[in-house]
């Protein structure tokens, strides 16, 4: 069984959003997404998979569809198949989410 400890694979690039690798498999995946300030994910799609957004630290502006709210930690979301969906960091400090999508793209 895989385990792994968040604290110790959260890590950051000052280029652009990092994305950690938790799980892959052939319908899943789990990554962490760190972002420093004024970094994001673009708006985008995925035609047939849901995609979830969990922040574990820090806050960030995230797109749905038609819609922007800002989440802070414990705060979670999902973005349905189809919909537009991403995410900025607005603010001076690091954002950290947890970030779900199945089935795999």
């Amino acid at each position: 069984m895989k385990v792994v400890k968040l604290s110790d694979v959260v890590e950051f690039s000052p280029e652009k959003l990092k994305k950690v690798s938790l799980f892959d498999t052939e319908n899943f995946f789990c990554d962490i997404y760190c972002l420093e300030p004024a970094q994001s994910q673009k708006v985008h799609s995925h035609g047939d998979s849901d995609k979830v957004y969990y922040v574990l630290k820090g806050s960030g502006k995230v797109t749905v569809g038609s819609e922007e709210k800002v989440l802070g930690p414990d705060e979670i979301t999902i973005a349905p198949a189809g919909e537009d969906h991403g995410v900025v960091n607005h603010t001076q400090d690091k954002l950290v989410m947890l970030v779900f999508m199945a089935p795999k793209p």
